[in-house]
């Protein structure tokens, strides 16, 4: 690219950015993404999730705010890795010096590593966005191991919606009926919008549908050019309409006629780099065993997947499965499910010790229900040596001890309280 379109373009995208109305984010992705040291921040997560929005956030807590370029920009596809040193004098040439960066999905320019690492060897702060986990794994791993610390955004948590809905309380003090009954309320309607920040804003009904086809034809289509689109997007389709149910690759494979199960693998494997989907494998000590059990897949977004899928948004059960599945995920990726002669939906895991176990439930005033997810959740932690474990419903709450172990049925919309991230 020539300088002088660069420059264009950093004028232009700067006239579009700055007084951002934003909702405070969780304080965990803050405290990652903030501090004073040298390491390089990344920020991944799915598109539009508020990644940029973040960002802002940050430039807006620096006094150094102008050395900023998102690479998402259909104006910039000319831009390859030679062009980075044009970038450097661009800024140097529009603006006074300054030490402090901010790259926007940079995964777009291959080779960008290097550039980092020369501005990091510099001492300059760097901050980036990316929307791939693969491409920003591989290219960090290669040049930059030691040098970052990366952290994953989620559109909002039931936390972050109520700060978007202007709904604060506070985390000493037992809740009302009135402060209950707000909560239960905004609950209901986090569970049918999701929470893609532009989404909540704007409540254009054409907005899902058009981000979901842009994370599958941008983010995955061209980005691995996808020859097979119609199974790609088939196959997407089923795995979000079947969200928490157990699949296989083969099985997968035998359902869309393909050849081999290796196409399957990799197909899941692009969804999860860019963050649309997620699997979870079956607990089992044994790496080789882990690999070859079946998986359960989760979506990103209940709210997205209530757009793509109506038969998703019919099953209370799953869609509730699948919020408590992103508040997990929102902490650790070390989230599993346990099967053995009865089920668990989810096992967290820190060095391959199991440190909690939670059932997912819609209602459990079902007789027959309340036993079979009883009888799940006592057998997982039986085996995994737990005194305590969880079974979340939409709205039930009760204590029970049996055999000696502790069970808190606890309502979805008091499960996800983040108590570290209350604040009036």
């Amino acid at each position: 690219m020539e300088k002088a379109d660069i420059k264009r373009v950093i004028i232009a995208q700067k006239e579009t950015t700055g007084n951002v109305s934003f909702v405070e984010r969780d304080r965990r992705i803050q405290e990652r993404t903030l501090g004073s040291d040298r390491f390089i921040r990344i920020i991944a997560g799915v598109r539009r999730c508020g990644k940029s929005t973040l960002m802002e956030q940050i430039k807006g807590a620096s006094g150094e705010k102008n050395y900023a370029i998102n690479f998402d920009d259909n104006r910039l596809t000319g831009f390859s890795s030679d062009d980075f040193e044009k970038l450097y004098e661009s800024f140097h040439e529009l603006y006074d010096p300054e030490k402090t960066w901010y790259f926007d999905e940079i995964q777009n320019i291959e080779g960008w590593e290097k550039f980092i690492r020369r501005l990091h060897n510099q001492r300059h702060k760097v901050f980036i966005t990316g929307s791939n986990a693969r491409m920003l794994s591989a290219d960090l791993g290669t040049h930059l191991t030691g040098r970052y610390i990366q952290s994953e955004l989620f559109p909002f948590s039931f936390t972050e919606f109520l700060r978007f809905r202007k709904i604060t309380i506070k985390n000493d003090t037992l809740l009302s009926p009135a402060k209950t009954t707000i909560l239960k309320k905004a609950y209901w309607e986090y569970v049918v919008t999701g929470g893609f920040p532009e989404y909540l804003f704007s409540r254009n009904p054409d907005y899902l549908n058009t981000l979901y086809e842009n994370i599958i034809y941008k983010d995955v289509v061209a980005r691995y050019n996808i020859k097979n689109i119609r199974t790609l997007i088939e196959m997407t389709h089923f795995l979000i309409s079947n969200i928490s149910k157990e699949t296989s690759y083969n099985a997968l494979k035998n359902i869309f006629g393909l050849s081999n199960a290796i196409t399957v693998k990799e197909y899941i494997g692009y969804l999860e780099d860019c963050y649309l989907l997620f699997s979870v494998s079956k607990f089992d000590y044994s790496l080789k065993k882990q690999l070859v059990n079946p998986k359960k897949i989760y979506c990103v977004d209940h709210g997205l997947a209530n757009s793509i899928s109506f038969r998703f948004s019919e099953n209370a059960g799953r869609q509730l499965e699948n919020i408590i599945f992103l508040h997990l995920r929102r902490k650790t990726a070390g989230i599993y499910y346990h099967k053995n002669k009865y089920e668990c939906d989810f096992l967290v895991v820190n060095k391959l010790k199991v440190i909690q176990a939670i059932q997912v439930c819609h209602t459990i005033a079902d007789p027959e229900t309340r036993d079979r997810e009883l009888k799940g959740l006592l057998e997982a932690m039986d085996n995994y040596k737990l005194d305590k474990g969880f079974i979340i419903t939409d709205d039930e709450e009760e204590t029970i001890e049996k055999n000696g172990f502790m069970i808190y049925i606890v309502p979805a919309w008091k499960f996800l309280l983040d108590e570290d991230d209350l604040r009036e």
